[in-house]
């Protein structure tokens, strides 16, 4: 995605019960606030609040976001934690 912006995003965020939840979003800084909001976040996250940004990847359209979502939330914890790795370079 050189010399574009993305327009979507692939986000995992860690629970204070220390699971991991999957979504998609344009602007990052505005859904996790909306995860860590009484009335705003997911059902699942509202909960275990407060959440924590701890992956998130580009991509070029709602498709590919709700795509790479799926394959995501397919993962076992095994390679969601991987994934997290990776992006932290740990």
């Amino acid at each position: 995605m050189e010399g574009t912006q993305a327009a979507w995003f692939v986000y995992l965020v860690r629970c204070r019960d220390g699971s991991l939840y999957c979504g998609i979003a344009k602007d990052l800084a505005r859904r996790v606030a909306e995860h860590n909001s009484a009335d705003k976040g997911a059902k699942y996250t509202r909960g275990r609040q407060p959440v924590q940004l701890v992956y998130a990847e580009a991509a070029a359209s709602r498709a590919q976001a709700t795509q790479r979502e799926g394959t995501i939330k397919r993962m076992g914890r095994a390679g969601k934690t991987a994934l997290i790795k990776t992006a932290v370079g740990t």
